[in-house]
């Protein structure tokens, strides 16, 4: 019986061995490498739409005490950080509140100014390069039961994306001039009419509150429907989208 009860325990022992190192190198996969995250609203429409599941790159930009789960407290700063660049689309943990993550794309650098005049960005007092190149009729992108003008931005630095403009003369195509200060970043949504960012409550993103650029779109589902709901994938889940990068 000795014999055949020390099997048992061995083999309970093992597994659970096996489970905690399992646990261990998800728990180093996802501080370390790649972070799993879902849109949870349309602020960053065309790009990226609710139901989009996305890979975090968390090295990009070095780690903090955000990188961990939870964020514990055990230092300030960045540890191997590196500035993102202007353009990228970057998850932030919510400066009034920690404990949300937010989505949104870099606009503005430390030491930049910042002005929307009536629905065109301004950086530094220049104009961005900003034309029109679509109308979409499409509910699953624009979230509208009518046709949406999309608007094509490029920075200075050479980066393109297209803005959605849901209504002229909303309440963020007119703001004040924001200077960026040290340290800090100018975040704002592609769907610039339907975005909470820096020109509201996000206010300026501190350097440590970065978590990673998003990088690329592994899964899609339409409809609010579940990835657990695998009936719907046949209607529900957006192929063109899967294993897209985020631009």
């Amino acid at each position: 019986m000795s014999d055949k009860n020390n099997k048992k325990s061995g083999g309970f022992g093992e597994t659970v061995s096996v489970i905690v190192q399992a646990l261990l190198l998800a728990l180093v996969i996802r501080t370390l490498l790649f972070q799993p995250f879902s849109i949870p609203s349309g602020s960053m429409r065309p790009t990226l739409l609710e139901g989009d599941y996305l890979f975090v790159t968390k090295w990009a930009y070095g780690y903090s005490k955000h990188s961990l789960p939870f964020s514990p407290p055990l230092f300030e700063g960045r540890i191997w950080g590196s500035e993102p660049e202007r353009g990228d689309v970057v998850v932030f943990k919510f400066p009034p509140d920690p404990s949300l993550d937010y989505i949104k794309r870099v606009i503005g650098m430390p030491g930049d100014t910042v002005q929307m005049r009536e629905g065109q960005l301004f950086l530094n007092g220049e104009a961005i390069q900003r034309e029109l190149v679509d109308e979409l009729d499409n509910p699953d992108i624009t979230e509208m039961a009518r046709p949406v003008e999309v608007w094509r931005e490029t920075l200075p630095n050479g980066v393109s994306y297209d803005t959605l403009d849901l209504s002229p003369n909303s309440i963020g195509d007119n703001t004040r001039e924001f200077q960026v200060p040290e340290g800090h970043y100018f975040m704002m949504g592609d769907n610039r009419d339907n975005s909470t960012d820096s020109r509201f409550s996000v206010g300026y993103v501190p350097a440590d509150h970065l978590v990673g650029r998003a990088n690329i779109i592994f899964f899609s589902m339409s409809g609010g429907a579940s990835p657990l709901e695998i009936w719907r994938w046949p209607s529900e889940l957006r192929f063109s989208r899967l294993l897209n990068s985020v631009e």
